[in-house]
């Protein structure tokens, strides 16, 4: 069974920056796309970062470009994503997901992190 845990979420002012973390469990971590998701109350999930497996090409919602980095790290089973100059329209639970291949779409990934609140004051 494949387990996904997210950490580095907070309480954070407008301008200010986290790095989120999500350790997969499994041997096989590097055969997969990650992905990082967000939900904000009332909103459904949205589409944040993706990186392929091998690291080589990222994807990123508009609303993020120029300031959250998606990483990985195969050799500690690790996906990162570093969000810079937040907003508070940034607040929400991020997740992480695991997918056959890199997409934008939720229903694309089959593993799921209980997810990470990340608030950004004004």
């Amino acid at each position: 069974q494949v387990q996904l845990v997210e950490s580095g979420g907070g309480l954070v002012q407008a301008g200010g920056s986290l790095r989120l973390s999500c350790a997969a469990s499994g041997r096989t971590f590097s055969r997969y796309a990650m992905g990082w998701f967000r939900q904000a109350p009332g909103k459904e999930r949205e589409f944040v970062a993706a990186i392929r497996w091998s690291g080589g090409n990222t994807y990123y919602a508009d609303s993020v470009k120029g300031r959250f980095t998606i990483s990985r790290d195969n050799a500690k089973n690790t996906v990162y994503l570093q969000m810079k100059s937040l907003k508070p329209e940034d607040t929400a639970v991020y997740y992480c997901a695991r997918s056959q291949a890199v997409t934008t779409i939720p229903t694309g990934y089959n593993y799921w992190g209980q997810g990470t609140q990340v608030t950004v004051s004004s």
